[in-house]
């Protein structure tokens, strides 16, 4: 794999004759692209991680696009900025871009409870039955839903019953919640009259230029997409999803995730009024992990750069100032979008592999310099710290 990678680098290198000589972070330093590139080809070895595309963004504008190392390690597939990748959890976020508009245009009210904008009560919708026993379940409003403070598991077969169920009481916590998502997308369905794959693609993909992204499975994704590989190296099939959920099912590109996340730090599609609403705290993160945050037990630790949930995105306080951030994961996938929201700079990072949460710290402060991005709160354990007994944060934040 090493030899591979030593002519992917070659090859960057050569090409970079026609790209911008250095991305210039918030904190006015001009890192050379080639450094960069050469520093991610260096950590993917590290955290033995197969592929990864990354995108920079600098004044709304996508400055640098490059993938690193194989599609597919078996059969030599190099990655590209426009092979098909399990977008994951990011997809979380373009709907929330999504429901804001459609809340701008009053189509849904975003502190009304569910049960006073739904034709009738959410435990007569199938599968939500579960939450008959708990009369909490009329408090939810999308605004709960969309930070993830509606009290909900991320997912019902966390519990031992399977069963649907409220662990804190709804706008007290933040507890990810990938069922209160889906919720959102009960609601937006039912008061738009369409289904969500149609929406998301008009107002979304299409409106952005994201030629190569879905909500489900596109014929002619095929030979297209990435292998997955898990945490020993263990090859994963790319899935075919038949069913758009707003939880987790697009299909994307670096290309298309790069111009999607440029036209956020521009606010563009939204009034500057609902883009801060989308990004400011709506309530505090105190619990030490992300996953599990429904586990009891609070923290300090993040207090100081107010982490706290947004709509859609987790957000805090960098040195640059306000910045923002969505994570997308799964079994062979790991993703993340970073933006700070002064400057209009941002970095996208794709990966076909369970590993990348190693990298993703090391490889943000490469490119931007501190940032106090939470990575022990968000998992992101570098490849070379091993198991840490106690939370911690990024020096001097």
């Amino acid at each position: 794999m090493r030899s591979s990678r030593t002519l992917v680098l070659a090859l960057l290198l050569a090409g970079c004759a026609t790209a911008p000589p250095a991305f210039r972070a918030p904190d006015g330093a001009a890192r050379p692209l080639q450094d960069i590139d050469a520093g991610m080809l260096r950590l993917m070895d590290q955290a033995r991680v197969p592929g990864l595309a990354l995108a920079l963004i600098e004044h709304g504008q996508v400055v640098h696009k490059r993938a690193y190392g194989m599609a597919d390690v078996a059969r030599g597939t190099p990655l590209r900025t426009d092979t098909i990748m399990y977008g994951a959890s990011l997809t979380k976020a373009a709907f929330a871009w999504l429901v804001m508009q459609l809340a701008e245009e009053k189509l849904l009210s975003l502190d009304l409870p569910l049960a006073r904008q739904l034709r009738q009560p959410l435990p007569d919708y199938p599968g939500l039955a579960d939450l008959r026993a708990d009369p909490r379940w009329d408090q939810f409003t999308p605004r709960m839903l969309l930070s993830h403070t509606s009290g909900l598991l991320n997912w019902r077969w966390i519990n031992p019953d399977r069963k649907l169920t409220l662990n804190v009481a709804p706008g007290t916590r933040y507890v990810y919640s990938g069922e209160g998502i889906q919720l959102v997308q009960l609601l937006v369905e039912e008061r738009s009259g369409r289904p969500l794959g149609e929406l998301m693609q008009q107002r979304v993909f299409d409106r952005f230029g994201m030629k190569h992204s879905s909500m489900t499975w596109r014929a002619d994704f095929e030979g297209r997409t990435t292998a997955h590989y898990g945490a020993d190296g263990e090859l994963l099939p790319h899935q075919r999803r038949k069913h758009a959920r707003a939880a987790g099912s697009m299909d994307t590109t670096l290309d298309d995730m790069a111009l999607f996340f440029a036209g956020v730090l521009r606010g563009e599609g939204l009034s500057p009024a609902a883009q801060d609403l989308m990004l400011s705290p709506q309530l505090a993160i105190v619990s030490p992990k992300q996953f599990p945050s429904h586990w009891p037990g609070d923290t300090t630790l993040n207090r100081g750069i107010g982490l706290g949930a947004g709509l859609g995105w987790p957000v805090y306080t960098s040195p640059y100032g306000p910045a923002f951030f969505k994570e997308g994961s799964d079994d062979g996938t790991n993703n993340l979008m970073l933006g700070f929201r002064r400057q209009k700079s941002g970095i996208v990072m794709l990966s076909n592999s369970s590993n990348a949460t190693r990298l993703f710290h090391p490889a943000v402060e490469a490119a931007f310099g501190r940032t106090c991005l939470p990575w022990y709160w968000m998992g992101y354990i570098p490849w070379d710290q091993g198991p840490l007994a106690a939370p911690v944060a990024s020096p001097g934040c």
